[in-house]
């Protein structure tokens, strides 16, 4: 720190010695000033002159009444202007003890309004002058009592520019401070919005997968004894599944890998073009599924495409779970004019047919993807027992902003 600013630093921590100094300093200027008197003849010429004692003591008082002009700027000036006026009409020889005023003008303009400041100078700019001209002992055009308008004029104008200075100062230090704000809310925004995704892409691998390892599981037990060979079918099923899960599972957690981490993910998001290997993975879990599909050579954008997949994934698992031992499910995915609807039915008559009264989180997980992307999703009870699920989705991304949510 350098000692201008160490400077700054104290005269902020004792703003009362600073104006004490201040103090002395205007009363030393004001008593050499008293002894010194122009002479206006052919040349100008200097001559010493002896003050009246109640001069020195109006300089006095002046003076000292500027140790407080930042605790009460209003009485300090209406105090050293009345001092002034009494000086003006009294003083023989002329003091100079207006100098105090014009300080105290300078602080009232410095930390009030600028109407106020017009206001304040003009009536303490028209008193002094006025009392000068008037009741004074020189005559009323005399260069002292003009001068008297000339130093209430600067003393004003120099305390509105500073207090403009600080204002402007003060302005650009909050807008850095609620620009900064804004940057970390925005931040932390991105952040819980990426976690939230995150969250749901391991739900919905998470779910699809283990749902499918459970079942094919209990069937190997079921027939270990009995058909062994089809026990071993199931398992390689197990195994396939739980492969295909701890491969989506490294894909979505490498999303929160650093920069510099090795062994990035490469492989990318699934779409619907994986939905005929979707659909086998439930077969062989024992689930009846048919696909009809008229969307063929419609290019998804990447957040939809990624939607898609994870919704018919999630809706499927609801039925291998919810739906009973011989659900059947349908998926149909179909483009209608600037939007694909995927629907997914099932018969089932589980007792745990409603997949939503688990207090689970797929349907949630599913209408927050859809709602990201500016779509709709109904789901309900079909009347005579199963479930449907319909989404639509913008085949154009519609967000506020214009960016892909994905």
């Amino acid at each position: 720190m350098s000692t201008l600013q160490r400077a700054k630093v104290q005269a902020k921590a004792h703003p009362l010695a600073v104006d004490a100094v201040l103090a002395a300093g205007v009363l030393a200027c004001m008593v050499a000033g008293s002894f010194v008197e122009p002479r206006h003849r052919d040349t100008v010429s200097w001559a010493l002159r002896t003050p009246d004692p109640l001069s020195l003591v109006l300089m006095v008082l002046g003076a000292a009444a500027l140790v407080f002009r930042r605790r009460a700027p209003m009485t300090v000036l209406a105090l050293t202007g009345t001092v002034s006026v009494v000086e003006s009409v009294t003083g023989d020889p002329r003091t100079p003890v207006a100098m105090s005023a014009v300080i105290a003008l300078y602080t009232v303009a410095s930390t009030t309004d600028r109407p106020t400041t017009w206001r304040v100078g003009l009536l303490t700019t028209t008193v002094l002058t006025g009392a000068a001209m008037a009741a004074g002992p020189l005559p009323w055009y005399a260069q002292e009592n003009l001068g008297i308008v000339a130093w209430a004029g600067i003393g004003a104008t120099a305390g509105d520019a500073v207090r403009s200075r600080r204002a402007f100062i003060q302005a650009i230090r909050e807008r850095a401070e609620r620009a900064e704000r804004t940057r970390e809310e925005e931040a932390r925004r991105r952040v819980a919005e990426e976690r939230l995704r995150i969250a749901r892409d391991l739900h919905d691998v998470v779910a699809h997968h283990i749902a499918l390892v459970n079942v094919q599981a209990g069937v190997a037990a079921h027939i270990m004894d009995k058909r062994p060979d089809q026990a071993k079918e199931a398992l390689a099923h197990v195994r396939e599944a739980s492969r295909s899960a701890l491969n989506e599972l490294r894909a979505t957690v490498g999303l929160l890998r650093q920069s510099g981490d090795p062994e990035a993910p490469t492989e990318p998001a699934p779409g619907l073009d994986r939905l005929d290997e979707l659909a086998g993975t439930f077969r062989n879990a024992g689930l009846r599924i048919e696909v009809a599909r008229t969307d063929q050579g419609t290019a998804l954008p990447a957040a939809v495409d990624l939607a898609a997949y994870r919704i018919i994934q999630e809706a499927l698992t609801n039925v291998q779970k919810h739906a009973g031992p011989h659900a059947k499910a349908e998926v149909s995915v179909v483009r209608v004019g600037p939007n694909i609807e995927i629907t997914v039915l099932d018969d089932g008559s589980g007792e745990d047919a409603d997949p939503g009264s688990g207090g689970g989180h797929g349907l949630l997980g599913m209408r927050e993807r859809v709602t990201a992307l500016r779509g709709t999703l109904t789901t309900g009870p079909r009347y005579g027992g199963g479930f449907r699920i319909h989404a639509i989705l913008p085949v154009k991304n519609r967000t506020p902003t214009g960016e892909d949510p994905a």
